[in-house]
């Protein structure tokens, strides 16, 4: 037996993932059991869930992975502060101590850290794009495609286009910062008052409050002018002279943004006024262009029919949906856990599959085991989380469990949904879910202000079994990692008036424009997983108990936590999330808690 930890921390979402002869066992972040959102630390709790998921102690590991090159990144550190001397100065004094101080010595770190936990393995360092691509194609089921990987940065790289081949990984372009995609949306999502490295989600859904105006098109303009030169390979140069993230300490000059876009950075949650939606419209347009330029030259310099996407812009759902319906490929498959979590991955596949030189047998429909590869937990447990809450919850066998849930979203319930492995990657998938009734006309409002307790604006995306996905939305392959966004079918759509676009953002999101009206975005489309049988039987036979008793197959589906919280890991999580929220009920494995029965609200963390 030969075991490849991976392991990615020090900037945002640590996580680690284990692979054993070639097949992915385990992987999970670190928020989820620290409870903390993007938690940076070493990963130590998500190894030890690792090695206990595959009954193994740290002396069974052969080969420790980081997910990239520390030097390297000093080095670029070092070198663009020296490019914009003397500006920089504070950022520079505030960095480097800590470099010289901890990350400069991260082989030391990692071998301390790793040695407390029992591990004594050799090290390696795949750089931070090639954990990325691999992170994407040897998971992929194809034998050989197109890699494309665009994030903010790694050590140089911010965007990279490699193919893949059997066991092999040939770079092929790329791209060096400070010229980022990511960090040029990142920029408007910190400009728009929302947060860098978890807001970017937020200003792709406020996208589509656009108002069909001259303005979304003068600020495309203005970004092509002055922000940023695309050239016609989807490479590009950004205009250092409007952004401050290569050595300061904001994402945007804002003294020169609002010269030229003559609006200030919005304050963080103040109100959303019409500009920063343009803006955010404007940017997703240009982000777009490029992306499916960037696709285009994969094509063109690896003549490959298959292409497959890592990296945290990989996580516009809105950009493939595009790739997908532009036919510049014709399969596609992205890693669920594009971001840097998805790097640990990566960086043990690489090593497997590169450092040992280990020979690759494609998996159909991919290697993931549908990203349901965190811990889960027994019926024990759950009994004893009842106990120790004296919660008050009644077992039903699989036979009354799904009629009886079904019966309650169709009564317009919000029910907790916790079963078997958690997900890795930013999505619940059907684990650890919220869910609710897309029919009821007042439940994406209920949802955002009473359980997740976020911005009215932000949609909530829908599952629907896989047989059924053609009967609801533009689909012509499924999306089982909510990665895509599609079209409502028109049939479920009803007609609205000719002034609709141009109504205020709150009008258009309450007015009633489709008959799944939870899960329909303003724009008529959304973010869709469809749900296999094969991969979550549990899941899929609560859709089918719903068909029966509704002729609706499908669910809302939002992930299992509230804003500013990691998704739920354990039964207690789950349990305390249900009883500080508005939701109804809470399923753990087969028990089912109604709210009005429990007898008190467990202490909020």
């Amino acid at each position: 037996m030969k075991a490849v930890l991976g392991i990615s921390f020090n900037y945002h979402d640590s996580a680690a993932a284990l692979i054993i002869d070639g097949k992915i066992v385990a992987a999970a972040q670190e928020e989820r059991f620290t409870r903390l959102k993007h938690d940076d630390s070493f990963p130590r709790h998500a190894i030890t869930y690792v090695m206990e998921e595959a009954g193994i102690s740290g002396a069974d590991i052969s080969l420790v992975a980081f997910y990239e090159k520390p030097f390297i990144k000093f080095e670029r550190l070092l070198e663009t502060y020296h490019a914009f001397a003397p500006k920089g100065i504070v950022s520079f004094v505030k960095a480097i101590p800590v470099w010289i101080k901890e990350k400069l010595f991260m082989k030391q770190t990692l071998k301390e850290e790793l040695i407390k936990m029992g591990i004594q393995a050799k090290l390696t360092f795949p750089e931070h794009h090639l954990s990325h691509a691999a992170s994407a194609f040897y998971p992929s089921p194809f034998e050989k495609a197109a890699i494309l990987t665009i994030d903010g940065v790694g050590e140089w790289a911010t965007t990279t286009i490699s193919i893949g081949d059997k066991e092999n990984i040939t770079l092929l372009r790329e791209l060096h910062f400070p010229h980022s995609l990511g960090l040029l949306y990142s920029a408007f999502t910190y400009y728009c008052g929302f947060r860098v490295n978890s807001g970017e989600y937020k200003l792709m859904g406020l996208a589509p409050y656009r108002i069909i105006s001259g303005r979304t098109a003068r600020y495309e303009r203005l970004i092509k002018e002055y922000l940023i030169d695309i050239r016609e390979d989807g490479s590009f140069l950004l205009n250092m002279k409007y952004f401050d993230f290569a050595t300061g300490l904001k994402m945007t000059n804002n003294t020169n943004w609002e010269a030229l876009f003559g609006i200030p950075p919005r304050i963080p949650e103040s109100e959303v006024s019409q500009e920063y939606m343009d803006m955010a419209y404007a940017i997703q347009c240009v982000t777009e262009e490029i992306v499916l330029q960037l696709v285009s030259t994969a094509k063109e310099l690896t003549g490959c029919s298959n292409l497959v996407m890592a990296g945290g812009v990989a996580l516009n759902c809105v950009i493939n949906g595009r790739i997908e319906k532009s036919g510049i490929f014709d399969n596609f498959w992205i890693q669920p856990a594009a971001g840097d979590a998805g790097g640990a991955l990566g960086a043990a596949l690489a090593t497997w599959f590169i450092y040992l030189n280990e020979k690759r047998t494609c998996e159909f429909p991919d290697g993931m085991s549908g990203a349901y590869l965190g811990p889960s937990f027994s019926e024990k447990e759950i009994q004893n989380v009842i106990r120790k809450t004296n919660a008050v919850a009644v077992r039903l066998d699989k036979i009354q469990l799904y009629p009886r849930v079904a019966n309650l979203l169709n009564d317009g319930m919000i029910v907790g949904w916790f079963q078997g492995r958690m997900e890795f990657g930013p999505r619940s998938l059907g684990n650890r879910s919220i869910l609710a009734d897309p029919r009821n006309t007042g439940m994406q409002k209920k949802l955002n202000l009473e359980i997740k307790y976020r911005e009215s604006f932000r949609p909530f995306a829908p599952c629907v079994p896989e047989e059924e996905m053609c009967r609801y939305f533009d689909l012509n392959k499924p999306s089982p990692y909510m990665l895509k966004i599609a079209e409502v079918n028109k049939v479920q759509c009803i007609s609205l008036s000719s002034n609709y676009e141009r109504l205020y953002y709150l009008e258009r999101l309450y007015t009633e424009r489709s008959y799944l009206q939870a899960i329909t975005h303003v724009d008529f489309t959304v973010r869709v997983q469809t749900v296999s049988k094969e991969t979550n039987p549990s899941f899929h036979a609560l859709h089918v108990a719903f068909k029966d008793l509704t002729g609706c197959s499908v669910l809302v589906n939002t992930s299992f936590n509230v804003r500013g919280e990691p998704i739920v890991c354990t039964p207690e999580d789950a349990y305390r999330c249900f009883m500080n929220t508005g939701m109804d009920y809470l399923v753990l494995g087969n028990w089912l808690f109604a709210k009005k029965e429990q007898l008190s609200s467990p202490s909020s963390d």
